[in-house]
């Protein structure tokens, strides 16, 4: 027995105990060393010009003897010398692969292993390996056998075998294991489902066909009974992302993604990327219409499928794609990644960048092109994904806000006409030369706003949000091609007609009365002002400071109430010309008692309008008693 050609036996044991994260990665290793020894052997033909090599009679086939507990994998592919054993099999992270690629960089051979460690992976899962090799070309062939210990043994074959070109890997599987935990099952790799489960999982688009022998059972007129034996083909071999366009249709697009995805809606849009330069790669990618029901939730995995070279890496890689864009589904497959020795994990994150750059631009570009062109289409979209681009306009600091300010739908409230839903470049596109600002409120009904009537009566049209968290959108946007966005809630609203000048002065003439309501409200409210952004309403509310009462009602949902320190400053607004403010002046001269019982009814009637949760409701009835009954 010869040892192996490491410094250490742990190296072997790192190897198949802790360097894959999952033991049925075996059969996508193995079967890649197939792909790759057969890929070798069509180069060499085509080299030596040998016509006697089809590239059609290349395969790689799976053998179960469940009676000997061993699973076979052969190719008849280019085969081993025995020297060529001695160096690839003899040696941990020895690849021929490797080497191969190194020695004809810049053919067109794709080689999918590496690091030639993926072969001991076979160890996972069972107690001895044994490896027959006839070389292309040679005459002699060899075994290689090992228990995964203590070292290996070669020896020729004996003179009486027939060996055919190619390598055959024999595993003869541990025994099951039983525990608390379960154990491990290693029968199930002798069952063809479970082999055809694998081969679609992760080597479904290697481009040789994987075959196994299936019995089928017929029944012949007479009624007798007859087992034949059919040879089946596990793999599609070709992904529908690497057939050429002309040859694909939107429907074999359209069925990959429902097969694929489960998903019971074609989507909302397709990506077809193929890119080539710093790193070369293909992506086929889908925009859904309907989120999955488990979209906003834990449980929900994002990221596209990463393949090399057909070969299966990552089942969700959330790296490909910023989190804004998390709802799109579909695969990237590049030769040009440069894998970990396990090959489930990236080593240089640059190329990664560079990939999930080009992505990122690609499914912005395809959004946009689907609002401009299949407008009903992108609302559906929006109704299902909206939440989730709006949240991603304020994380992270507005990292993502300028790709992602175009894609935002409003609805858009204005006078004489039904709310509809627009973008802000199409608001921004009819705006009136007289408008200074991008209005909008955020409130779960619009209609219950009362500073949202001065901006209609105005002329102007207010973008409607209804969820309190779109504060912070608004807030990180700030502006939209040079137009500041500005909430109805804002102390100065600049509308036409609005005179700052007359407004002081009144205020100044009725200072004592002001004071009197705020030293009534304090300390819930900071301040009693007039305001000339009220038209039918008596009063409202807005804040000063950093925090809006939007904010502040958002805050309360998410962190506990006050306990957060989310409390807006408030301040009362009296709209000067209303009858209300006209009973508070004679109330002020002539019963104080009276006007204080008023100005706390009309700060109820603003927090109700304003959405917030009543200061002092144990006391709103027995107030509105005293009121009524004068």
């Amino acid at each position: 027995m010869t040892e192996f050609k490491t410094e250490s036996k742990r190296l072997l044991e790192l190897v198949i105990n802790s360097i894959y994260t999952n033991r049925e990665i075996f059969l996508r290793e193995l079967i890649s060393n197939a792909s790759d020894a057969l890929d070798k052997l069509a180069f060499a033909a085509l080299t030596n010009g040998d016509d006697s090599i089809s590239r059609s009679d290349l395969r790689i086939k799976l053998t179960a003897d469940k009676n000997g507990r061993t699973l076979t994998i052969t190719d008849n592919g280019i085969g081993m010398t025995r020297e060529e054993l001695e160096a690839n099999l003899g040696t941990i992270a020895k690849s021929g692969s490797y080497d191969f690629k190194q020695e004809h960089a810049g053919d067109a051979s794709d080689i999918i292993g590496q690091f030639g460690v993926g072969f001991y992976s076979a160890f996972m899962v069972s107690g001895e390996v044994t490896v027959t090799s006839l070389a292309y070309g040679a005459s002699d062939g060899y075994i290689w056998s090992s228990n995964g210990v203590d070292g290996y043994t070669i020896e020729a074959l004996p003179p009486d075998a027939e060996p055919l070109r190619g390598t055959s890997i024999t595993l003869k599987l541990k025994d099951d294991e039983t525990g608390e935990d379960g154990g491990e099952d290693f029968s199930q790799y002798l069952e063809t489902y479970k082999l055809r489960s694998l081969i679609r999982k992760y080597s479904d688009y290697i481009r040789f066909p994987i075959v196994i022998d299936e019995e089928h059972t017929h029944t012949d007129a007479d009624g007798n009974s007859h087992v034949h034996v059919e040879e089946q083909t596990l793999n599609s071999m070709t992904p529908v992302w690497q057939r050429p366009k002309s040859e694909v249709t939107d429907n074999d697009y359209k069925a990959f993604y429902r097969d694929t995805y489960y998903a019971a809606d074609d989507p909302a849009a397709i990506i077809n990327v193929s890119a080539e330069g710093t790193v070369s790669f293909k992506a086929l990618l889908f925009v859904p219409l309907v989120a999955p029901v488990n979209f906003y939730t834990r449980e929900y995995k994002p990221g596209v499928s990463l393949y090399s070279n057909g070969v299966l890496i990552m089942d969700n890689c959330a790296d490909l794609l910023p989190a804004c864009f998390s709802f799109v589904r579909g695969v990237v497959d590049s030769q040009d990644l440069t894998l970990n020795v396990s090959r489930e994990t990236l080593q240089q994150d640059r190329q990664l960048r560079v990939i999930a750059k080009n992505l990122e631009k690609r499914v912005q570009s395809e959004l946009l092109k689907l609002l401009a062109d299949e407008r009903e289409t992108y609302e559906k979209f929006w109704a299902s994904f909206g939440l989730q681009i709006k949240y991603n306009i304020s994380a992270d600091y507005g990292q993502k806000k300028d790709t992602l300010a175009d894609l935002v739908l409003f609805t858009r409230a204005r006078n004489g006409s039904e709310p509809s839903l627009v973008t802000l470049s199409e608001y921004a596109e009819a705006m009136p030369e007289t408008q200074k600002y991008i209005y909008y409120v955020v409130a779960e009904n619009y209609v219950t706003q009362p500073e949202v009537e001065a901006v209609l009566n105005s002329g102007f049209d207010v973008l409607a949000l209804s969820d309190p968290s779109d504060e912070f959108m608004m807030e990180m946007l700030g502006e939209y091609k040079g137009k500041q966005l500005r909430s109805v809630k804002a102390q100065d609203l600049e509308l036409p007609g609005d005179s700052k000048s007359d407004l002081a002065e009144q205020e100044t003439e009725e200072k004592e009365l002001l004071d009197f309501l705020t030293k009534t409200l304090s300390p819930e409210v900071s301040a009693v002002k007039l305001t000339s952004k009220l038209v039918s309403a008596p009063c409202a509310l807005s804040s000063g400071g950093n925090i809006s009462l939007e904010m502040e009602r958002f805050l309360k949902t998410v962190a506990g109430g006050e306990s957060f320190g989310g409390k807006a400053l408030r301040i009362l607004e009296l709209n000067p010309v209303h009858k209300a403010f006209g009973t508070l002046k004679t109330l002020f001269a002539e019963d104080k008692d009276k006007a204080a019982q008023t100005i706390k009814l009309l700060y109820l009637r603003a927090q109700l309008a304003a959405g917030l949760e009543l200061s002092g409701a144990e006391d709103y009835t027995k107030l509105l008693d005293d009121v009524v009954s004068g």
